[in-house]
Formats: C-alpha cells, structure tokens, sequence
C-alpha cells in the first residue's frame, strides 16, 4: 500500500463522533472564552511558536473574506507590516496556482502573503521526484499544465487531450460522440502514471479515461484482454470528502471523485485502487512539508529560537483536527523513541527536527458548525458515517481537537495568551 506518513494505510471503520477535549463543549463558546493564567512578556522574545492555517471554511468562504481573519491578521502583523511569527496557509485546495492563492489572500487579507507561505494540496509532489520525468496523466482543472510543470513534472497529458486523441473513449455526453468512427491511432506515447490534482469539471469523462488508462496499462487506444496488477502509479491530493463554499451546506470535494474511482476500479476489477502517494491533509507528509516551510520562514527572519510549537487551526475534523492530531503523535514517536522519518520514496530517513509538538485548534466558521444546517454534528446517540479517506486508520482519539473556538481571531488570541504574548 501506498506511503502514507507513518500511520499504515488500512481500512477504515467506523468511528464515534468526540467531543474536544479538556471538558469543552459540543457548540462553538460563546465570545469571551476563558482561558488560564499566563504571564505576557513586556519584551517580546523570538517566537517558538507557528501557525498552520487552513483557507476555506477559516480564512474565506468562497471568495468572501470571514470578518474574523482580518482581525486575526491585525494581531499576527506589526507596524512595519511583517509577521510576528511564521505562518504558513495550509489547504487542501489544488486547481489554481501558487501564486495566484498568495495573490489572492493578500487582497482579501491586507497582508503580503508570499507565494511560498502557501501550500497546496498537491504541493508535496514535489518530493517524488521519481516520477518526474515519466509521461504522466493529470486529472483536475484550472492550470494543470503549469501546476504539474511547477511540482517538477516534465511531460503531462490532460484529459483532454487524451479525449481529443482518442475521441471514441468518451461516450456519455451525445452532443460529443463522433459523427464517424476515426482511424484508431498507434503514434501515441504510453502513459506511464496518474495524477490526481483536485476535483475535474466533468467526472464522468475523467472517471472513463483514468479507467481506460490503468485498465489499458497506459495505452488506452489498445486495450488488454486482462487489466494489469499491480497497476500504473496514481499519485492524489486533496481527500476531503467535503469542503464549505458560501452554499449554508457542504460542497463535494476531491475525496469524493477519488472515492467514485476507488469503487469503479474495484467494482470493475475486483481489485483496490493503489496510491503511490496521498497528499494534502491529513497525511503527515503535508505536515512536515509544512513544518519546513515554517522553519525556513523563521531562519529568513533571523529569528535564533528553534520553533518547537504548531498551531494548526481548522474547519474540518476529519482533515484538520485528524491531520494535526496525527502529525502531533509522530513527533511524540519521534522524540521518545528515536524514530525516523518515512521519506516519499518509501525509506526511512533520519531529518533532525526541533519541533515538539502541533496542537489541533478547531473553529466553527466552516464544516464544523453544528447552529446551521447541513452540520456534520450527529443526533445524540447516533454513529456518524465515517468521512476520511479509506486508505487512512482510524482513531476516535484522533477526532479531538486540542481547542475548540469560535474563529480564527480567537485561535490566535488563545495561542498567544498560552505562549504569554501580548495580542
């Protein structure tokens, strides 16, 4: 089975809901929370400390800015218009590029958020450089060409293009089918992998030609009297099964299309789907991808401490809190027992770290928000569906959040009174 941090993929079952942890409560707390004493420094030290921020559903709601994050940023900022601690924005967002999130946050924020202060869910593909220079087969929208190329991929075939290559393999919509049957071509090059950047416009279409791809052993134009297995590598970011829009109820996210593909294949083959690789949280491998960009960001800044804190703040338990929690207890592995890291090739290597723990801050301004309607908060007594990935194990304990807030502003005004900073 595919990499996926340390944690093994196995089947998933089902899962009771948990409430957060220390006593709180199952509702979002009402403005003016209390928190314990803390000590505020008169002279601000060096941060220790981080942020991994989610986007959607903390940050914005669509394209509207939440009232809260602008706050939130008022606090994080100085005078001069820097931060005041590494922050990182985390999202499980694939179909647009880098730079334009950091162009667009930057506008809906008032702060200059710098292109490699953003980490898309498809970010960590960078790491599997193996399959750079393999002839590659991308699903999603948006710039996929230029996404790809940017991750280090030197030779992309959208779906389109497959399609227009191959215009007899997509049948469903009658206003595209051939008026007549085209010569059947032997001049296209193999496809030699998939990958899975975030949801595609036309599912259907996409769904058809991945399966023709890994049915055909990269060569769909042909086909084989039985599908290969082990099949062609798939690489996929961006598991979540829901995301918040400005719709009052949740929107379809990629975890569902992949969890279209998961059933098809098995459906069609008898066999699972494998990932070579799943990006995007949950899986630890976005995490340290993240930590490392927040350790960058610090040494940029000539800031001496070692940050040896994370705080990750959220909308959705399953991605989110899972993600932070997860990642929270690799590094208590790693720090009481001496663990290596697992790399995206597989081997275990060893990476010196100084951070020592990632507190997972859930707020109530996206998925999680049990006052509104289409709310992900089970009747009392009832056991929710399960709504991670399958290929991910589950842990009730997992489902905790360290804090549950109202907002963003709050989580940071929280974090900064447990640091002893002043807001």
């Amino acid at each position: 089975m595919a990499v996926l941090g340390f944690f093994s993929a196995v089947r998933a079952a089902p899962w009771l809901w948990r409430r957060a942890a220390a006593g709180l409560p199952g509702h979002c707390p009402g403005k003016g929370y209390t928190v314990g004493p803390a000590q505020v420094r008169t002279v601000q030290s060096p941060p220790t400390f981080g942020f991994l921020l989610d986007i959607d559903g903390v940050l914005v709601r669509g394209h509207r800015v939440i009232p809260a994050a602008v706050e939130a940023f008022r606090r994080l900022v100085n005078a001069q218009g820097q931060l005041r601690v590494p922050v990182v924005f985390v999202t499980n967002a694939g179909n647009i590029l880098q730079r334009g999130k950091a162009q667009e946050l930057s506008a809906l924020l008032g702060f200059k958020v710098e292109p490699d202060q953003v980490i898309l869910s498809h970010s960590p593909m960078k790491l599997f450089s193996q399959y750079h220079g393999k002839r590659m087969l991308v699903s999603g929208q948006g710039p996929l060409v230029e996404n790809t190329r940017a991750l280090g991929f030197e030779n992309v075939v959208t779906v389109d293009e497959l399609r227009m290559a191959f215009p007899v393999l997509d049948m469903v919509d009658l206003q595209r089918r051939p008026k007549t049957t085209p010569l059947p071509r032997s001049d296209f090059p193999a496809i030699e992998g998939v990958l899975l950047l975030g949801e595609p416009v036309r599912w259907e279409t996409s769904l058809q030609l991945i399966m023709d791809v890994l049915l055909s052993n990269g060569n769909p134009g042909t086909g084989l009297a039985t599908a290969p297995y082990p099949h062609l590598p798939v690489l996929a970011s961006n598991m979540d099964l829901l995301w918040m829009a400005e719709a009052r109820m949740p929107r379809f996210g990629h975890g569902t299309f992949l969890l279209c593909l998961e059933t098809i294949y098995r459906k069609v083959t008898g066999n699972e789907l494998r990932y070579e690789g799943l990006m995007g949280k949950p899986s630890i491998l976005t995490y340290q991808y993240a930590e490392d960009l927040i350790r960058q960001q610090a040494e940029r800044r000539g800031w001496a401490a070692p940050i040896q804190k994370l705080y990750a703040v959220g909308d959705n338990p399953m991605s989110d809190v899972y993600g932070a929690n997860l990642f929270h207890q690799y590094l208590q592995m790693v720090k009481h027992d001496g663990a290596e890291e697992l790399g995206a090739d597989g081997l275990w290597k060893q990476r010196p770290s100084a951070t020592q723990s990632c507190s997972s801050i859930l707020v109530c301004t996206g998925v999680y928000s049990p006052k509104t309607p289409g709310s992900t908060e089970p009747a009392q007594g009832e056991e929710p569906p399960f709504h991670g990935h399958r290929d991910f194990s589950f842990s009730p304990k997992l489902m905790e959040a360290s804090h549950i807030v109202n907002d963003v502003d709050e989580a940071v005004q929280l974090v900064f009174h447990k640091e002893g900073w002043a807001s």
